[in-house]
């Protein structure tokens, strides 16, 4: 009996720290965090009702987060009555919800969680609006640690829209941003919470973006967006490597792109987007600007890199004495130049990710669109469209997922399920 018991614990043990599959999504923005899905073999075109829904799940309660899926668990966010909670359905049976944890108080300026889980092995890792970071058992959302970012870190904003960054799990540590006095960033031993390091040579107030992790000169290091500036941190210890100028307005939320020595960085309310090559000399690293614009003013729907150019929706740029052309609409951009190559209405403001060659458009309106657009230089060629059914009344704010041949939309209490396989 003692012999069973020992081989159960040991299945239970693999099967939760069994490898993500190549098609999961495992984290904000998915497996390399650039929006990007790595599958292939998908429908390359919509009929007019859209891809096959295969079912619709509730009961997530109120929140903008996006989900992250590891084969067939999903997990995300929402507040419900007194607390904010982190949630795991399970896929292979229509969007149950296995069990759901509360990790704090609800609530906040357009009410509702922001961030997504990550999951890393056998546990998850989530925000609250509020600052509350914990690390939960994958397999039943027991809770393992937590921390208070603004009372345990003395973390600090920019605004007062509360904490929105889906956090990083890299080399054996949980990085995210507390911002303010004590160190912009932080690393926290992923297994205990323990604080690793702070970057202390830096004290910006932490904006709404999500860090990205690079290897540039075979220095890895840890690329964030701050209410004002671009930072590259050693992923060793928090040493500050480089450090450009850039003031954001208001809410600073996109995720920085990173590709050959090149970080890419967008925000809304007029601010624009700016290039900067990074470079290095004797261990000694500088970041030059290449650009900056306002052809491509992201406010929180990303931007997603598809060989050398940039695709996203952008906000009206500020008018000028001499032009006051409306630029919004999707932006087919030149990463490299800065170059606009098409802008399209589309379906309107909203959110983006990518899956084998297609972008996958949202439109964050009434309507709820979503759209499959051609991710190609040569224009804006839409693959089919549909209306979001059952929308709520809230802002279609959650990013498309599409993972494991599937694509999830998130509605504040409900998730959307279709098959995005090819027939």
């Amino acid at each position: 009996m003692r012999y069973s018991a020992l081989l159960l614990n040991c299945f239970l043990t693999i099967v939760f720290v069994f490898p993500a599959a190549a098609d999961d999504w495992p984290q904000w923005r998915g497996p390399r965090r650039d929006g990007v899905s790595t599958e292939t073999d998908l429908a390359q075109q919509w009929s007019s009702n859209g891809p096959p829904v295969l079912w619709m799940a509730r009961g997530l309660g109120v929140g903008y987060s996006s989900v992250s899926v590891v084969r067939n668990r999903i997990y995300t966010m929402g507040d419900a009555g007194d607390f904010s909670l982190v949630h795991a359905l399970d896929a292979a049976e229509k969007g149950k919800i296995v069990w759901s944890t509360r990790i704090g108080k609800p609530g906040g300026d357009h009410p509702g969680t922001r961030s997504t889980p990550t999951v890393d092995g056998d546990r998850v890792y989530a925000l609250g609006q509020w600052g509350d970071l914990v690390c939960l058992e994958a397999k039943d959302g027991k809770e393992v640690w937590r921390k208070q970012l603004k009372q345990e870190l003395g973390g600090e904003m920019m605004s007062h829209w509360g904490y929105s960054e889906s956090v990083l799990v890299d080399n054996g540590n949980v990085i995210c941003t507390p911002g303010g006095k004590h160190g912009t960033l932080a690393a926290l031993n992923k297994k205990t919470g323990e604080t690793v390091w702070r970057s202390k040579e830096i004290e910006d107030r932490a904006a709404y973006s999500s860090p990205i992790v690079a290897e540039i000169s075979g220095v890895r290091q840890y690329i964030q967006l701050t209410d004002k500036s671009v930072l590259g941190m050693a992923a060793a210890d928090g040493k500050l490597l480089w450090r450009a100028d850039r003031r954001g307005s208001t809410a600073v939320v996109p995720t920085p792109i990173y590709k050959d020595g090149h970080v890419f960085v967008t925000s809304g309310y007029g601010v624009g987007c700016n290039l900067f090559r990074i470079t290095s000399d004797g261990g000694k690293f500088n970041a030059y600007q290449v650009y900056a614009n306002q052809d491509l003013i992201n406010h929180h729907g990303g931007v997603v890199l598809i060989g050398d150019y940039l695709y996203g929706h952008s906000d009206t740029r500020r008018p000028t004495l001499t032009d006051n052309t409306d630029t919004s609409g999707w932006v087919c951009m030149e990463f490299k130049t800065g170059k606009v190559v098409w802008r399209k209405d589309g379906v309107g403001k909203g959110s983006v990710a990518a899956a084998d060659g297609r972008l996958i458009c949202r439109s964050q309106g009434k309507r709820g669109s979503i759209a499959l657009v051609e991710a190609s230089p040569e224009g804006y060629n839409e693959l089919g469209r549909f209306d979001q059914p059952e929308r709520s009344l809230r802002e279609a704010w959650p990013h498309p997922v599409a993972a494991g041949g599937r694509l999830y939309i998130r509605d504040m209490d409900g998730l959307l399920c279709y098959d995005l396989k090819k027939k």
